[in-house]
Order: structure tokens, then C-alpha cells, then sequence
């Protein structure tokens, strides 16, 4: 993260304000937090998400289709805006399920991130006196946070506000830390330093493009040696948890023990070498989820379900997705 503003003009009580931000978010348990101006996305950025959804890879997740002038330019989520804070929170986890047994997604080990992020970016808004511009009536002073609640470019903005890169995974990277990290921002009505954009440190490594069991990740050909698509289609993750149907013959044969997500293109990324395993509280599995087997998945029951699962961000499968999940895996082995 650069220490020299992009806005070279800025003035010291700006530069300061923008210090004591990063200073508070530190100390709320934020691994990194940036700042970028609130504007519209670059061209390249623009074609890329156009061509995406015209292309069909969004799957049916419909909602990335709407409110695309949002995402293009933040500017409409809240008038006013001039500059977005945007911070990680490191996931990375202590353990992980036993080998051999039903394995999920790192991020979705503890409790539900959109809460803890969204709690705490409201936490840093109101310690320097803003307000939520949903609910206030003033003219400034305002703030809107979001952590993958709205129609917001989350990785491009943390790329622009130097905090990391866009990996060939399509995950966030933050050099000698990794990929595992809860992305949030806050969009605020005032003018800070901002930050550079940090460019890609992928070099030639594409371990991420052959380690993707159903091929999600394509290498483009648009010029730009360190691109990929990503089809949503085709994803282990998307067939897991947001696909609704029947799993893809693909996702079956490449699922093995996953029945919740899948880490495989960030296992595999070389800077998850330097990644520490999160300190969050909130982020630790309970000792109920650890000791389960196969046999207990096998006859989950929907109360189970729902007091293992109790503030968690594995509800978004739903009971039933999840057991769908749990059948196919059992079928597999």
C-alpha cells in the first residue's frame, strides 16, 4: 500500500483524517484498508463485466445482471460520494475439517462475515461522526457500507485503493499475505488521500488455471497476459451454493469431499504460502461443526441444520441444497 497519495495536492488535515482511518480500522482487526476515489471504473473494467454477463456467465445469479450503472459507478449508490475505504479481513483458518471427511469452504468455517464486516465498517463510520446515508437527513458527513451486500465492484476498488490485485483466480491477492480475506467498503461524502493502484505480481504462474477441477478459469486473449474469464457456470463454488438445480455431471465428478465451496485455485496459490491463520473469534468453527462425520451428515436433520448453522453464511444453500450436496458426494464415494 502506497504511502504517498494519488492526490498529490491533498491537504495535511485530509491526509491526516486518511491516516486515523487506517489507524481505527487497524485497530478494529482490519488486516488492510485503503482508499480510493469514488468514480467511474475504468473502460477495461466496463468491457470486461459487459462482456461477462452478455456472454451468460453469470449462471443464475440474475441480481449480477441488475443495477449495472451502480456497479460501473458508485457514485449512484450514494450522492455525493467521493471516496470509497475499502478493507480486508483475513479468514485464513486454524484448522479445517478432519482428511477423508465432508469438507467446506474456508470463509464459511465461522460465522457469517456479512455481519462481522458490515458491523464493524458502521463501527468506523460513527467513530469519525458519519452518519448512514439511509437514515440521516444531513448533508454531509454521510457513509454507506457494504461486504458483497450491494452492486459493487469490491476487488476493483481494492485494487485502486492499493491494497492488492486482482489474481488469474479472480480473488483478491495481497502481496506476502494471500487471498483468504473478507472484502468491505465504506463510501463516504468527503474527499480523502487516496491511494495507488497496486498492479499484478502473477508474473507466469497460472497454477490456479490448471488446479481448478471443473475449468472456471479461461485465459483470455484481450492483450492482457495476466487475464482470465470466469465462468460461474462451471465453478465447483457457484454448483455448491448458489445453483439451485441439480448439480452439473462436472461438479459431481470433481466435487470429492467438498459440500460446501471450494478452496482449490487459492490452495494452490503460491502467496497463500504467507498467509497467518485468522485470530478472529467469530471466524473460528465451533467444536460442533469439527466433530461431525459422515455418518451425521448422511442423517442430517433440518434442526440439526439449523443450530450448527446458526449465524452462518452456509444458509445461503439452504437445507435442502446442502443435503443435495451431501448425496452426491455419498454416491461419489
Amino acid at each position: 500500500m502506497s504511502l504517498k497519495p494519488l492526490n498529490d495536492s491533498v491537504s495535511s488535515s485530509t491526509l491526516e483524517l486518511t491516516q486515523k482511518i487506517k489507524a481505527e480500522a487497524k485497530r478494529l482487526g482490519f488486516f488492510a484498508c485503503g482508499v480510493a476515489k469514488a468514480d467511474h471504473v475504468s473502460a477495461q473494467a466496463e468491457s470486461r463485466l459487459m462482456a461477462w454477463v452478455k456472454a451468460g456467465r453469470e449462471a443464475d445469479m440474475e441480481y449480477m445482471c441488475r443495477n449495472t450503472d451502480m456497479r460501473l459507478d458508485p457514485r449512484l449508490l450514494m450522492p455525493g460520494a467521493k471516496s470509497i475505504v475499502c478493507v480486508a479481513l483475513n479468514y485464513a483458518p486454524r484448522c479445517r475439517m478432519p482428511m477423508g471427511e465432508y469438507q467446506f469452504a474456508a470463509y464459511a468455517l465461522g460465522k457469517d462475515y456479512h455481519d462481522i464486516m458490515r458491523s464493524r465498517l458502521r463501527q468506523l463510520a460513527q467513530t469519525f461522526g458519519f452518519e448512514d446515508a439511509l437514515h440521516s437527513e444531513r448533508q454531509h458527513g454521510l457513509f454507506r457500507a457494504f461486504s458483497d451486500t450491494g452492486p459493487l465492484l469490491e476487488r476493483y476498488w481494492a485494487c485502486q485503493a492499493g491494497i492488492g490485485w486482482i489474481g488469474r483466480n479472480h480473488q483478491l491477492i495481497i502481496p506476502h499475505a494471500g487471498s483468504m480475506f473478507f472484502l468491505g467498503e465504506l463510501i463516504l461524502d468527503i474527499e480523502l488521500a487516496y491511494d495507488k493502484p497496486m498492479p499484478s505480481h502473477c508474473g507466469n504462474c497460472h497454477q490456479c488455471v490448471d488446479a481448478c477441477p471443473t475449468h472456471a478459469l479461461i485465459p483470455t486473449h484481450d492483450g492482457d497476459c495476466n487475464s482470465t474469464d470466469f465462468d460461474s457456470r462451471r465453478c465447483l463454488s457457484y454448483q455448491l451454493i448458489e445453483n439451485r438445480k441439480d448439480l452439473s455431471p462436472a461438479a459431481v465428478d470433481a466435487m470429492g469431499d467438498c459440500i460446501y465451496g471450494c478452496d482449490k485455485c487459492q490452495q494452490v496459490c503460491p502467496w497463500n504460502r504467507f498467509a497467518s491463520p485468522t485470530t478472529e473469534p467469530l471466524l473460528q468453527p465451533s467444536e460442533a461443526l469439527m466433530n461431525m462425520r459422515k455418518e451425521d451428515w448422511q442423517h442430517l436433520s433440518v434442526e440439526q441444520y439449523r443450530e450448527l448453522f446458526k449465524g452462518s453464511a452456509v444458509k445461503r444453500v439452504k437445507y435442502e441444497g446442502l443435503m443435495r450436496n451431501i448425496r452426491a458426494a455419498e454416491h461419489k464415494s
